[in-house]
Parts: structure tokens; C-alpha cells; sequence
């Protein structure tokens, strides 16, 4: 059974000029034990995914369970076993965040207070400090420390390193991976493609609130084209790969060529032809280099290829 599972998940808004639809019609599986990435711009629908998980806003249509449980039935029960870390972490200005996660701790009927004091070494995070004084990404430590610190089955995290350096996100991933191997399952939203690419083992990508794909991260690099770079013995003709097909961006440079390449590669082969080949090396795309073509915004942006 899924962890998560949303069936025809949907919120539609109403608003001058007609309705807006937040999210489309989700249909969208979470296995045990997984880091699963939901990956898109700001506005795409992840946290309205996220608050309607939690029962914290209803949908307009469709239904979502997690470990089996519908979720506006049983959102007490589930909350005991999930952590989560909002995208807007908004806490008591005038308290430290030692006070905060003690009462947090009462509140879950106590926690493993070594664990949290390794969390906070971990994430160098000083917690006798009063929240007004925290800047943006020692308060995404807070969050993260609120959201791990009971051991939850199930992490939701929307944007959680938004504002960590990249030292503090690789403990991050650090912290990720721990909780893969402890049998914990991660739903993590995020813009930042980096992230998901090291730490995810599957993505949904998420557009205008409707789910474009969903794959292994893996899988997805290999989305139907790669980059392809070749070296001859003697300059390439300018004009050498105009008529080959699946070839777009190709970028000629003395003896080398570079260009990106959907589907096989042997029309490329068969137009180098007798010339002498010194290199040939094919790359797969970034996981970026993906989401931006489902979002239709490659080849180019203002004329020059994205690998330019």
C-alpha cells in the first residue's frame, strides 16, 4: 500500500474573470520507504498539494490517504506520524528555540532530546537564541530540527532548504538519506533542481497544478535527447549535420562540434561518414536541462543554447 495516495485531487479557486485551478485532477502514488521529489516553479500547486495532505485547506474534488487513512478522517491520528516543515515557518518571535522544542516535545508526549541536540550540532544551530534574532536559514534549521526530531514515519517537507548554505544543504541530504535507510518516506518540494537530482529517488514535475510527469530521477535524464560533443582530425564543415535529423544547437568550433541529439545516434555516424573521428562523447541532460523541457523553454533562450 502507498504511503501516500491522491486519486483525481483537486482545488479550483474563484477569482475575477473565472476560476483558477490550484490543482488539476492529481493522481499521484508515494511508496514506503522513498524520497520522492515534487518538483516546480513557485505557483505550480506543491504547497497546495501539502496543505490539502494535511487536511489544512479541503479539496475541491478527489480524495488523498496516507498509510491507507483518508486524510480528513483521520487528520489527528496521521499528524501523530508525519513531520512536517511548511514553506513559511512562522514561530513565537520572543521564545528561543530551545523553548520551542520543548513544548513541541510536551505536546507529541516527548521526544528524544540527544537526538535533537545532534540534529542541532549537526545543522550548527544554536538553539538559545530567541526566533526574532535567527536569519532566514537558521529558522529552515529550526523547521528541520520540529519536523525530524519525534522520528516520523512519514517527512513532508515544502522547500526545506530554502535559505541554507550549500554546506547546510549537503547535511540536509545527509539527514535524507539517514531517514531512507531508517524506513522513513520523504515527500520533499522543491524548485531547486540540485537537490532533487542528489537526494530523490523519484520526481513528479508539476505545472499550472497538473502533473506533467512522473519518473526516476534516473529515467528522467534520459528523457529523449543528450548532448553530444565530437572531435575530427580535420576542421568540421560548418554545414555537416544541417540535414541530420534529431540534431538541433549544434555549435562548430575549429575540429570540434557539439550539439544536442534526440533519438539514435547513427544518422549522426553516417554524416561524419570516412572522416576521421579522434572523440566522441555523449552526456545525458541535467535534471534541468528536463524540467525545462516539459516546461517547452529549451532549445534556447534568447538565441543561445542553453549549453553554450
Amino acid at each position: 500500500m502507498p504511503v501516500i495516495q491522491t486519486n483525481g485531487l483537486s482545488k479550483h479557486y474563484a477569482a475575477k474573470g473565472g476560476r483558477v485551478h490550484a490543482l488539476d485532477q492529481l493522481t499521484l502514488s508515494v511508496n514506503q520507504g522513498e524520497i520522492f521529489g515534487y518538483l516546480g516553479p513557485n505557483g505550480a500547486g506543491k504547497t497546495t498539494t501539502i496543505r490539502m495532505l494535511l487536511d489544512l485547506i479541503r479539496p475541491t474534488e478527489g480524495s488523498a490517504s496516507i498509510f491507507g487513512m483518508d486524510v480528513r478522517a483521520n487528520s489527528v491520528t496521521l499528524r501523530r506520524r508525519i513531520g512536517y516543515l511548511p514553506g513559511e515557518l512562522n514561530l513565537w518571535d520572543n521564545e528561543t528555540a530551545a523553548d520551542i522544542v520543548r513544548y513541541f516535545a510536551r505536546v507529541r508526549g516527548g521526544v528524544d532530546m540527544v537526538f535533537v541536540r545532534q540534529l542541532a550540532e549537526r545543522l550548527e544551530f544554536d538553539m538559545n537564541r530567541k526566533m526574532r534574532t535567527y536569519s532566514t536559514g537558521n529558522k529552515r534549521k529550526i523547521g528541520i530540527i520540529l519536523a525530524l526530531m519525534h522520528k516520523p514515519e512519514l517527512l513532508i517537507l515544502d522547500e526545506p532548504t530554502s535559505g541554507l548554505d550549500p554546506l547546510m544543504q549537503q547535511v540536509f541530504i545527509q539527514l535524507m538519506q539517514e531517514a531512507r535507510q531508517n524506513g522513513q518516506t520523504v515527500f520533499l518540494s522543491s524548485h531547486m533542481l540540485s537537490e532533487v537530482q542528489a537526494v530523490c529517488d523519484r520526481v513528479g514535475i508539476i505545472r499550472s497544478g497538473k502533473l506533467q510527469t512522473v519518473d526516476s530521477v534516473t529515467a528522467l535524464t534520459k528523457v529523449n535527447f543528450r548532448w553530444v560533443s565530437l572531435t575530427m582530425k580535420e576542421a568540421v564543415p560548418a554545414d555537416l549535420f544541417e540535414k541530420v535529423p534529431g540534431i538541433e544547437e549544434v555549435s562548430v568550433s575549429g575540429n570540434s562540434a557539439s550539439m544536442r541529439l534526440s533519438g539514435d545516434i547513427q544518422p549522426l555516424l553516417t554524416a561524419v561518414g570516412n572522416r576521421y573521428l579522434v572523440d566522441l562523447r555523449t552526456q545525458d541532460p541535467t535534471l534541468e536541462e528536463v524540467f525545462l523541457t516539459y516546461y517547452g523553454d529549451l532549445p534556447a533562450v534568447n538565441g543561445h543554447s542553453r549549453r553554450a
